[in-house]
């Protein structure tokens, strides 16, 4: 098993919210991979949507506070992108090459997470099986980022490594995390 923590940047040139911390850990058990995130500070500033009764696959769940993570194969061009809405919607696309070919995961049926609200933060977490996408010999890279959707309406974005002069989750060369 290997297991590793994060801490989450803004990109510099946002406005920056020193009260939010943005944390979490990641691990993989053969081809079970579990991410835990926690959003903490002052949440009274952010547009969080409300814990649906129905979550579901939808689209475009990163023009709103979203958690994600971007997964790639070591040596492979191609990759995947893991929306999660606090709200519980959640989706999968899957890239042939960057920004290319952009396509829903259909090898995913449902993607069941976690949300807990706390008196200082919001917790999220993941445990998903990669048997559906890869194979557990595989070594994958990964992205860790977050949307973050102020009430105002700005949006500011968080990762691990800003590696461009534009926030771009999607440069393979931010995939840091090897697991």
């Amino acid at each position: 098993m290997n297991h590793q923590t994060f801490s989450l940047q803004p990109f510099p040139s946002t406005e920056s919210f020193p009260n939010l911390k943005i944390t979490g850990n990641i691990s993989r058990n053969a081809n079970h991979l579990t991410i835990c995130y926690n959003l903490g500070g002052n949440l009274k500033e952010i547009a969080i949507a409300s814990l649906s009764n129905a979550p579901s696959r939808k689209d475009e769940l990163w023009e709103d506070t979203c958690f994600e993570f971007f997964l790639g194969i070591k040596d492979s061009i191609r990759y995947w992108e893991f929306n999660l809405s606090p709200a519980g919607h959640w989706n999968i696309y899957r890239f042939e090459d960057y920004r290319q070919g952009m396509q829903e995961e259909t090898a995913f049926e449902k993607l069941l997470f976690s949300i807990q609200n706390q008196v200082d933060g919001l917790a999220l977490a993941l445990d998903v099986d990669l048997d559906k996408i890869i194979s557990a010999e595989q070594e994958i890279e990964l992205a860790i980022t977050t949307v973050i959707k102020h009430r105002d309406g700005e949006v500011t974005y968080w990762a691990l490594t800003h590696r461009d002069a534009e926030a771009d989750f999607h440069l393979r060369d931010s995939f840091i995390v090897k697991l």
